[in-house]
């Protein structure tokens, strides 16, 4: 809740976010971690946010921690994290209304004096909104402190339920209970309901004339609205951005740091907009976004020092160690209309799973309720990957998020797996202009071969996948065999297990395809984005062996295409938790994903191949044995893997 209430609170200067945090949620890692966010609220620019900590006591059958503080050492807590709390404690109703009101006076009061302070001073640099900023004020929150249960029965059955855990959700059931019954009765005249409504059960009119009008109302906020507020976005061009690539694989690029190019002119054309953000945890520049920060910086109120880099108050960045909290932080900001994107090593996206189960539950349930405008959609960069742990190794080798994903409701997800920078490009600018969906796109950060020009990318990916006749030997007939792969590097072994067939198999038809939309591979009835049964056959046909390297765990592909004709044709190689920290080469052969192994699979499914192709499966084993030898030896991949390029040309 409180993460979701500062991103809802960034690049809204007039909008103050109440955020009510019970003692429960208050132990889990997320919230605790959010105590943090004002360390990244600029009052200069930012709205604010005003905790409240309900402190009840009781989860669902035991005490929570900070209800059983000493009084000393939560003042303490609460001032370490930086917060000014104010207390309200009682079991009256009457005199707690009245001080609750005191305190919230008091907190706007406070609230309003620091922003004031903040935007009085002069204009600061850049277009972050940065005035009077100078250090981070404390900011102020309530503790209000209630028994669990109040006014709600005080005994049933002879046990105290008020204050008592036993207050939690149903303080009573068994109601074929005579007792019980009258109980409930008893409880529920106890609010005195004549007073409340006319005989015909609508609310009594001295009770109306209480509730705020017009844009006073908590509905009528547009903030809880966000689609109303949403504005498209200032793209720049990105086809300006696109690598140059005269033949397939004769240019290497870093595909993430191309893509952080064009971000970087993203946020310099939405300055003035103040309605994108870019967060991740700690990885900005490791998953090479680094030209953001020729645009801004990171984002942070603390004290800097002269060791810091790309570090100010006004930054446009959101850098925090916490997953949880820059997950909570984009979905807050979401949801109050503004746009933004998630980069994360790929591994440890795991963090946030329930998370964003529950932002696809509400994306999904809200697509069917009229008034609800579309927000823009959860934008999620995942890199540093499975296949390119050279120095972390086998504990940031998973890459089963997108398995996850794809168990979401289909009007709501999309998965993409772009081969290079040009592909990634142009999913990068369509994924900033869809809406109310959750985009995750799987992207090396390493320099790799670059295969398409920027028409080729951008036909591309408006397909979803594609047959490339230029590393096919069909010649657009039928096939003996279709190569098939989903990922960068799944995309750079299959195509020099091509050329391996090209040369020592000239007379075997083999056609590459290569898929960059995930979701096409399902049914149309079960995704949007499917393909129709005769398109998906003429592709993959529905006869042949279907040998398909992907960048995941192998059985997501049969999972999404078990419904098609010829899947018992389909034979797919991916990640099986085998990793360690060794060569980009070396993991492709640990998970059989390699080159050598991808032509022995064709060799071992096309019919009557095998006694024909011995001489080659020879040469398969040795090349995977002296791979082996060599990276025992030098610790580094052999100089015909390092300097391979398709097409027979070496670096």
């Amino acid at each position: 809740s409180l993460s979701h209430a500062f991103g809802a609170a960034f690049d809204n200067p007039d909008l103050v976010v109440a955020c009510v945090v019970g003692d429960g949620e208050a132990e889990t890692g997320p919230l605790a971690t959010s105590w943090h966010g004002h360390r990244f609220i600029n009052p200069a620019r930012d709205g604010a946010v005003l905790p409240i900590l309900h402190l009840n006591g009781w989860k669902i059958a035991g005490p929570t921690v900070l209800a059983r503080l000493p009084h000393a050492e939560l003042d303490a807590l609460l001032k370490g994290y930086g917060h000014e709390p104010i207390y309200v404690e009682g079991d009256q109703p009457r005199a707690m209304h009245r001080k609750m009101a005191a305190a919230l006076d008091r907190a706007a009061a406070t609230i309003a004096r620091i922003q004031k302070a903040a935007r009085g001073g002069g204009p600061g640099r850049g277009g972050g909104g940065r005035r009077g900023f100078t250090t981070r004020p404390r900011w102020p929150m309530i503790v209000l402190r209630t028994p669990k249960g109040w006014t709600g029965p005080k005994r049933v059955d002879g046990r105290r339920v008020e204050g008592t855990f036993r207050a939690h959700q149903v303080p009573m059931g068994d109601m074929d209970k005579p007792s019980h019954v009258r109980l409930l009765e008893r409880w529920m005249k106890s609010y005195r309901p004549h007073e409340l409504f006319d005989r015909d059960g609508r609310p009594a009119p001295e009770i109306l004339a209480i509730a705020p009008e017009g844009p006073r109302r908590m509905s009528a906020n547009p903030h809880a609205n966000g689609g109303l507020l949403l504005r498209d976005l200032r793209l720049p061009d990105f086809r300006a951005y696109a690598v140059a690539v005269e033949r397939p694989g004769a240019t290497d690029a870093e595909a993430t740091r191309v893509m952080g190019a064009f971000l970087r002119d993203t946020l310099k054309a939405n300055a003035g907009a103040r309605n994108f953000r870019l967060f991740g945890p700690d990885e900005t520049a490791s998953n090479r976004w680094t030209p953001v920060f020729e645009a801004t910086d990171r984002c942070f109120t603390e004290p800097r020092n002269r060791d810091d880099e790309h570090v100010a108050p006004d930054g446009r960045v959101m850098e925090v160690l916490s997953e949880h909290l820059c997950q909570g932080w984009l979905e807050g900001y979401l949801l109050t209309g503004r746009h933004g994107f998630f980069n994360c090593y790929e591994a440890f996206i795991h963090v946030v799973d329930s998370m964003f189960n529950q932002h696809a539950k509400w994306l999904k349930t809200t697509r069917g309720i009229s008034w609800r405008q579309p927000i823009a959609s959860l934008n999620y960069l995942l890199t540093s990957h499975v296949w390119r742990q050279d120095h972390n190794g086998f504990s940031h080798q998973d890459p089963g998020f997108i398995d996850h994903v794809v168990n979401k409701n289909a009007e709501i997800i999309r998965v993409y797996l772009p081969p290079d920078a040009n592909t990634l490009l142009s999913v990068t600018d369509h994924c900033l202009r869809s809406r109310h969906y959750v985009n995750v796109v799987v992207a090396g950060k390493q320099p790799a071969p670059q295969w398409l020009d920027m028409d080729a990318a951008v036909a591309h990916c408006e397909a979803g996948i594609s047959r490339w006749d230029w590393a096919s030997t069909d010649g657009g007939g039928k096939p003996d065999v279709v190569l098939a792969c989903c990922g960068d590097v799944p995309t750079l072994e299959t195509l020099a297990a091509a050329e391996i067939l090209r040369e020592r198999l000239p007379r075997l038809k083999v056609r590459v395809v290569n898929v960059v939309d995930l979701m096409r591979l399902q049914p149309p009835g079960e995704h949007p984005h499917g393909l129709e049964d005769d398109v998906y056959d003429a592709l993959f046909t529905t006869d042949r062996p279907v040998i398909f390297a992907f960048h995941g765990y192998p059985w997501l592909i049969h999972r999404l295409a078990y419904r098609r004709r010829g899947h018992g044709n389909l034979h797919v190689r991916g990640y099986k938790e085998e990793g360690t920290t060794t060569t980009p080469f070396d993991m492709t052969v640990l998970n059989d994903l390699d080159r050598f192994h991808l032509v022995q699979d064709v060799i071992d499914r096309v019919p009557g191949l095998a006694a024909r192709a011995g001489e080659l499966s020879g040469w398969v084993r040795d090349r995977r044995a002296a791979h082996r030898e060599f990276i025992c030896r030098y610790g580094e991949d052999m100089p015909e893997i390092r300097n391979w390029r398709f097409g027979g040309r070496t670096r």
